[in-house]
């Protein structure tokens, strides 16, 4: 140890040991001084902004003018007040804002996504349809998340209600448009973003002029099957990129959110509706979809039915905001619209950016199809008696469509949903010349049902090419079955050409 202190200060006392450690002081001391001033220019800058933002003014009274749709018609805080956080925004639109402030609150996506992959990010123009429990989270994450542009288009306002659920409303937002609420507060947290908030109602009159500028990327979230089909259909025939969530409402298990294609969703009234509806529109696959696994069961939470108070008040379509939504109470557990909404925004991001992901895929059942076809075309020959080069205008789509939609992807028989097969349920009308006239090589969808092969070559030995009615054979229950799988495609079927 003595040592030691000998050679410090043996060091200390020489000219150049003196010079050395001067040097280095020295270096350090310039070094954080550097430091320093960095931090303070930037604080500086931070500082200006603020301080040249004239104070707010206190809020007027609200217009007492009604949209159609049951909100305020103008709104003088959000349109006509000279705000701290409306004038920010306004000069950060206009490219007053400082690039590196920018750069440093956007640091952690711009580390993982890339130098390129953010800058795809924020040149990106994002399209959110439905800002309530879900959309208002996937379009705050990706406005926290850089996207350039954003459009926010919903027509109704927020309720006391909405507060169990929406990303950034709070009790001085009820009764004010849920655009406008978000734009607002999304505004106070990146102001260089451009948000464009259209207080309407998407629908096909005026889908086009809504969906215009050349979005990157649209993002679904209403919760009106109608609607929703149209808008997905819209973008699928358009070549728009869109990503779609189904239904939120009485979930609660976020292990089981997934993120796959349409035509894997499952376990839920809205997407079942919205895939045998696009089906029917000939999309099968092709729009990726947020959607839960979770199986309904005794004690869980249920579609709530209207009271007879509310039946007594006259017809029920007239209790609805507008003509065609919902009027009953959706349960709704607050926290599972934000994973559905925080999901959308997530493939969002990395689809915009480029980056490799790696969803599970669901089961290729194209070849079955295929199969199940080539075999209908075999037993209808045969009933006609060995008719050569049958064809029957049913395509993929229209087999895949009535085996996974209609017959739930099971027979009808016995439920058991491997080695299926499409046949007829009911005999061919009796030949006595054995000559079939070219319409009458024609099969419906409502002709055909799904069995298992075995199932299939005993009915067509004992009905079709019997003498035994269905009911004989499977007797019925079966029959009670396929009648109620009838008049439920019955029912859609009316949205086939819609």
């Amino acid at each position: 140890m003595d040592s030691i202190s000998s050679s410090v200060s043996s060091a200390l006392s020489s000219h150049r040991g003196q010079l050395v450690l001067t040097a280095v002081a020295s270096g350090f001391a310039v070094g954080s001084t550097v430091i320093a001033l960095q931090k303070a220019r930037q604080l500086s800058r931070v500082r200006s902004i603020k301080d040249s933002i004239p104070p707010s003014a206190e809020a007027t009274e609200v217009n007492a003018q009604l949209t159609e749709y049951g909100a305020p018609a103008t709104f003088s805080k959000l349109q006509n007040e000279p705000d701290r956080e409306n004038v920010m925004a306004a000069r950060a639109r206009r490219g007053d804002y400082d690039e590196d402030l920018i750069l440093e609150q956007l640091a952690r996506n711009r580390v993982f996504l890339g130098d390129e992959g953010l800058s795809k990010v924020r040149n990106a123009f994002v399209i959110v349809v439905g800002c309530g429990g879900v959309g208002s989270w996937a379009a705050t994450m990706l406005v926290r998340s850089g996207v350039g542009r954003i459009r926010l288009i919903d027509f109704d306002q927020v309720t006391l209600s909405s507060l169990n659920r929406h990303a950034v409303a709070n009790l001085a937002d009820v009764g004010t448009p849920k655009v406008m609420a978000l734009r607002k507060h999304l505004e106070q947290v990146a102001p260089w973003v451009k948000i464009e908030a259209r207080n309407e109602l998407w629908n096909m009159e005026k889908g086009e002029a809504l969906l215009s500028g050349e979005p990157t990327y649209v993002v679904d979230c209403i919760d009106n099957m109608d609607t929703k089909v149209d808008l997905l259909h819209l973008c699928h025939s358009r070549g728009i990129r869109v990503i779609s969530s189904m239904g939120a409402g009485c979930k609660s298990d976020p292990t089981r959110v997934m993120i796959g294609d349409i035509s894997e969703s499952s376990e839920d009234p809205l997407s079942r509706q919205t895939r045998r509806r696009l089906r029917m529109k000939g999309v099968a696959t092709g729009i990726p979809v947020v959607y839960s696994t979770e199986k309904p069961g005794p004690g869980k939470a249920s579609l709530m039915p209207l009271s007879d108070e509310e039946f007594q008040k006259g017809s029920v379509k007239e209790l609805g905001v507008l003509p065609d939504f919902r009027v009953r109470i959706l349960p709704v557990l607050g926290t599972m619209p934000g994973f559905f909404g925080l999901c959308l925004a997530n493939h969002v991001l990395v689809a915009l950016a480029g980056y490799p992901t790696e969803y599970s895929q669901g089961k290729n059942r194209t070849k079955l199809y295929q199969e199940m076809q080539a075999r209908l075309v075999g037993s209808e020959s045969r009933l006609r008696g060995n008719v050569i080069g049958l064809k029957l205008p049913l395509t993929e789509t229209d087999i895949g469509y009535l085996t996974e939609e209609v017959f739930k992807g099971k027979s009808v028989i016995s439920g058991i949903s491997t080695r299926l097969e499409l046949i007829r349920w009911n005999p061919l009308p009796h030949r006595e010349e054995g000559y079939w006239a070219e319409e009458e090589h024609r099969v419906s969808l409502d002709d055909l049902v799904v069995m298992t092969k075995d199932e299939a070559k005993k009915h067509e030995k004992e009905v079709l090419a019997g003498s035994k009615t269905p009911e004989e054979f499977w007797g019925s229950e079966v029959v009670e079955r396929v009648n109620q799988r009838r008049k439920e495609e019955a029912h859609y079927a009316k949205y086939r050409d819609t």
